[in-house]
């Protein structure tokens, strides 16, 4: 082999490799949104879940792409370890469609009709398309479509100029020794393992093998064990991918080896016994790229059929070589690296953590308001152990938010993280004030200090106030209810209002001697918590309805909010005001 073959070969490797990552990458963007929940919400059995693992990796192209995403399913909680069996059983079928595709770059010799789908007339076609929605459209899915064109008229330059630089290879010596010694089972899977695990991809080391078949020189003797080893290769990039998971999650990507040995090892133990008795002749047959990818189809249809009624024990397998470890639930366990690329998921597993971040904050709000008149120390430490919640799940939220908005997102994607990321300052401190108010309930506790009966009830109807606001603003963030949301800034300008009432009166019953300063000073901190809970309350409501319009002028929403909506919201805030009265 010259150098200027050589050269010429490893152009077109670099070509395919390029050009199937720069098509797989826009398969992921413009399909990876809509599949990745559907991956999720269908694979409720293992039927199901092998069918959708199949159609998902036959659309982005990658086995390990599926298999990574259900890793993140599964490490976040939302998918069992056995319904991510199903689908990588699936995944392990979908990614012989790859071959197929590739095929199409061998179709010059084929006459009639066919003629039009060779490589020359399929490149330049697909290439003009792709380049054209690339530089004339300023739609971002039409950009997507051109990166999927252009990568695979890439593709095809690639798998051609391989073909053509390793025409005469059947003639050299070296080369048709290594495909003899290939021939040998045990070397042939071996060396497709290699070959898989360096490219992490077997449809790309599918791919060359259909271009080294060109030369006329491989048998099916050596392609099989290849085709095996190179099944077994493509879990690699998967397991690396759970290396930070937890235990659920690392048995699931071991599960990819384990089914993929397996099934390898127990097709290859009953073709081989049956080859020693019945002496299959076909297996000195040349191969060529469309029977490359039949043999592959075949071969990962039956390692399918094996493992099928096994998902059991692959799980059993994956539990036994992964031990349990003690595991504790932490704030922000749903937010998974994993489902950045697939900012649906993303969005949704973080909209999630946000939910959970405002019910945390509501019951903090509760307890701590409980601790009032019924204190008790497991209580007070429970308002401690949320407010600490409280800051992880902002830490969590913001750094994953953050890292989102990096991604390619659409419209209505961009206002929920926007949303969330202007609504978690306001939870965490919503859960700082109910730590103050337990404070004060301890305060009261040790100094054995109670409320005059006057200020105990307006203290009551200040609670249940403040109780409504965290219900309606919780409540509106959760269902996305912007009438519910439209609620709490009048309640909050009737909060404003007992908290005036509330100071004016306590200073009334201080001058008659009916409490005292240390009463004061309790009190007054109360009320300047109670009032910043339902401030925050406030900013959370105003941000969901103005996020809704594409805008966050606070200021000028509070300022139009009588004009725009006056008859609504003088109603609501007369409600307000007959049913919180001091």
């Amino acid at each position: 082999m010259s150098i200027s073959s050589l050269i010429a070969l490893c152009c077109g490797i670099s070509l395919f490799l390029f050009g199937m990552t720069l098509m797989g990458d826009g398969l992921k963007r413009i399909s990876g949104n809509r599949l990745g929940p559907v991956l999720f919400r269908l694979s409720g059995t293992q039927w199901k879940g092998i069918l959708l693992g199949t159609g998902v990796t036959a659309v982005i192209q990658s086995s390990s792409a599926t298999s990574v995403m259900v890793v993140g399913f599964v490490n976040s909680g939302m998918m069992k370890p056995r319904q991510a069996i199903s689908v990588i059983l699936g995944a392990i079928l979908g990614t012989s469609i790859t071959g197929w595709i590739i095929c199409l770059s061998y179709l010059d010799s084929a006459a009639g009709w066919i003629s039009l789908l060779s490589t020359a007339t399929l490149t330049g076609v697909i290439a003009v398309a792709g380049i054209l929605l690339r530089v004339f459209s300023k739609q971002q899915v039409h950009h997507q479509l051109g990166d999927i064109l252009m990568g695979f008229a890439v593709l095809m330059v690639g798998m051609s100029q391989m073909s053509d630089s390793v025409g005469n290879l059947g003639s050299q010596p070296w080369f048709t020794g290594l495909i003899a010694t290939l021939t040998h089972p045990a070397m042939g899977i071996l060396f497709g393992f290699v070959f898989s695990a360096m490219l992490q991809s077997a449809s790309a080391a599918v791919g060359i093998l259909q271009a080294l078949s060109i030369t006329g020189v491989m048998t099916m003797q050596a392609a099989l064990p290849l085709l095996m080893g190179i099944c077994i290769g493509a879990s690699l990039p998967v397991l690396l991918s759970a290396l930070g998971a937890n235990t659920e999650g690392k048995r699931t990507a071991l599960s990819y080896l384990v089914a993929s040995f397996a099934g390898v090892m127990v097709c290859a133990a009953l073709f081989y016994i049956a080859h020693a008795m019945f002496h299959f002749d076909f297996l000195c047959q040349s191969m060529n790229p469309f029977s490359i990818a039949a043999i592959n189809t075949i071969l990962r249809l039956a390692i399918l059929c094996v493992l099928c009624p096994f998902t059991d024990v692959l799980e059993a397998t994956a539990a036994l070589l992964i031990p349990s470890k003690a595991s504790s639930s932490q704030p922000g366990v749903r937010l998974e690296e994993r489902f950045l690329s697939h900012p649906a998921l993303a969005v949704e597993q973080s909209r999630l953590t946000m939910n959970d971040m405002a019910a945390h904050a509501d019951e903090a709000v509760r307890d701590a308001i409980g601790l009032l008149t019924h204190y008790t120390d497991e209580g007070y430490q429970h308002v401690k152990e949320l407010e600490n919640e409280g800051d992880s799940f902002e830490d969590a939220l913001g750094t994953y938010l953050v890292k989102m908005t990096g991604q390619e997102l659409t419209e209505r994607q961009t206002q929920l993280v926007s949303l969330s990321l202007h609504t978690i300052s306001d939870f965490e401190r919503i859960t700082d004030h109910a730590l103050n108010i337990a404070r004060s309930a301890d305060e009261m506790h040790e100094k054995q200090l109670s409320f005059s009966d006057d200020a105990a009830a307006e203290l009551s109807v200040m609670n249940q106030a403040i109780q409504e606001i965290m219900h309606l603003a919780v409540g509106a963030l959760i269902h996305e209810d912007e009438a519910m949301a439209g609620k709490v800034e009048p309640l909050q300008e009737v909060i404003d209002e007992l908290c005036e009432q509330m100071k004016l009166r306590h200073v009334e019953r201080l001058q008659e001697g009916k409490c005292t300063i240390a009463h004061g000073f309790i009190l007054n901190d109360l009320i300047t918590n109670f009032q910043r809970i339902g401030a925050h309350c406030s900013n959370i409501a105003v941000a969901m309805i103005e996020l809704g319009s594409g805008s966050l002028e606070v200021h000028e929403y509070l300022g139009s909010i009588r004009r725009a909506h006056a008859p609504n919201y003088e109603n609501d805030r007369r409600d307000f005001q007959k049913k919180y009265q001091l």
